[in-house]
């Protein structure tokens, strides 16, 4: 059985959980998914919006909204990157990647889906399927010899976009042995439940229905190192 949510913040609508690792956004029914937990503790029939969602294997702060008003507000301000989404992941410098503490980087890249499987790509831009794709990234600091701790600001949301561009210059993310990083310690190398070291640190919206924006924060899962803790950025 897989881990379950946590509620982090319910106001105007919205419900932000803490989702773990291994557990999907949204699945079939009778299959589990953070979607059917909050739905079972609501009353049968009460309305549930996702205008959200995060990787089965990613960790961290997913939006929900318990009324079309604060569905509407939140797609709208999604689609018009107005939502400050604020990641962490343990990277594995590959041979030959110089990295500095505080480092700002921008990443931009046209990312693909490729046909008929779950999994994206970097293209050239001449590929009509290509969607720009860019992230702020800044270098934390080194957990450990060769992995470092990397602050992640997507201003898009491609599909896997994280993932693919921390793989693409040659410091794939923990766990992400999809796309080429290093298996968990202890763990099996490649099953669904998979989890890998990419954590929904914080997002930052609009209230739909007051003036004011709201911050939520989702703890590091507790099997993350505590050097990552302690590196961790303001937010």
């Amino acid at each position: 059985m897989s881990e379950q949510p946590t509620r982090l913040l319910e106001r105007s609508g919205v419900v932000a959980l803490a989702k773990p690792s291994g557990l999907a956004t949204q699945a079939p029914p009778g299959f589990p998914s953070a979607e059917s937990w909050l739905r079972s503790q609501l009353p049968a029939g009460a309305y549930l919006g996702v205008p959200h969602r995060l990787d089965r294997a990613v960790s961290g702060v997913l939006l929900m909204a318990t009324t079309p008003r604060a569905a509407r507000q939140l797609s709208r301000q999604f689609e018009r990157r107005e939502v400050t989404k604020t990641y962490v992941a343990i990277v594995a410098a590959g041979p030959g990647i110089q990295l500095a503490p505080g480092a700002v980087l921008e990443w931009r890249d046209r990312i693909a889906k490729r046909p008929d499987l779950a999994e994206a790509c970097i293209v050239g831009p001449e590929d009509p399927a290509g969607k720009e794709a860019v992230t702020g990234a800044r270098m934390l600091g080194e957990v450990t010899p060769g992995r470092w701790l990397v602050e992640l600001a997507p201003l898009t949301g491609r599909m896997h976009q994280l993932r693919v561009q921390a793989a693409a210059r040659g410091m794939p993310v923990v766990g992400d042995t999809l796309y080429g990083g290093p298996a968990l310690e202890g763990g099996p190398a490649e099953t669904r439940q998979q989890p890998i070291a990419l954590h929904a640190l914080a997002i930052r919206f609009r209230d739909p229905d007051a003036a004011g924006e709201i911050v939520v924060t989702a703890a590091l899962p507790p099997h993350w190192p505590a050097a990552a803790a302690a590196l961790l950025p303001i937010v």
